[in-house]
């Protein structure tokens, strides 16, 4: 987890904690000094709803869904991410 030291938090800062602020991971204060800077930037606001926008629709997507293409690419995507882990 990203740590933050500085009062406010910049774009780069809020994109990296998109995940953790998602999962519920944040500190009390981190979360209030996320919840700050969406308030404040159109951009990092509209990003967050964007993931949680691909969230939902990933989780739609049933195998039958997906092209053989697709699910090759993502089988090979998800070895990798493992065999990195």
């Amino acid at each position: 987890m990203l740590s933050l030291r500085r009062k406010d938090i910049v774009c780069q800062q809020a994109v990296e904690l998109v995940t953790d602020y998602l999962e519920g991971a944040l500190s009390r204060r981190d979360r209030r000094r996320f919840e700050a800077h969406l308030q404040a930037c159109r951009n990092c606001a509209a990003y967050l709803e964007q993931i949680r926008m691909t969230i939902v629709l990933a989780g739609a997507i049933e195998p039958e869904d997906l092209t053989p293409g697709a699910k090759a690419d993502l089988t090979e995507l998800y070895r990798r991410w493992r065999a990195e882990g």
